[in-house]
């Protein structure tokens, strides 16, 4: 059974935890219709087009 002989200090620990608590920039595409980045499968905000169909009017963006 694998025991470590030493006792592992706190910021070898924190350190090797910290590698993987790191936040991820969220992916974003441009909008087909009016070239505004937005988040993949969602309704652009600006001019509410979906894969290209107009899906939302401008007063329901409002």
């Amino acid at each position: 059974m694998a025991v470590p002989k030493y006792k592992t200090s706190k910021a070898r620990a924190a350190s090797r935890k910290s590698a993987n608590m790191r936040l991820a920039a969220p992916t974003l595409t441009v909008c087909g219709t009016c070239g505004n980045m937005i988040l993949p499968h969602r309704v652009c905000p600006k001019c509410g087009s979906y894969r290209g169909k107009q899906v939302m009017s401008r007063e329901e963006l409002n």
